[in-house]
């Protein structure tokens, strides 16, 4: 399932997660987080798995993604027990 620019940014948001902390935690670069998350409501083009490894890196901290890039794109947080 694809993800939108704008879910990137809200996830990055709801975890109060900088772009250097998602670069940290993806291995993705700066830039290229960005270009994503200007990408707004469209799904970011990306050339390598790239937005795989940003919603794995999401979904293990706690973030669900749901809806489709056409219909309903948003997020669930499910934020850590204790």
């Amino acid at each position: 399932m694809s993800i939108t620019g704008q879910q990137i940014r809200t996830a990055r948001a709801a975890l109060s997660w900088s772009v250097r902390d998602l670069a940290d935690a993806t291995g993705i670069g700066t830039a290229t987080i960005v270009r994503y998350e200007m990408a707004e409501t469209r799904v970011p083009k990306s050339r390598k798995n790239n937005l795989e490894i940003l919603r794995t890196c999401f979904e293990a901290a706690g973030i669900e993604f749901v809806g489709t890039p056409d219909d309903a794109p948003g997020l669930r947080f499910h934020p850590a027990e204790g």
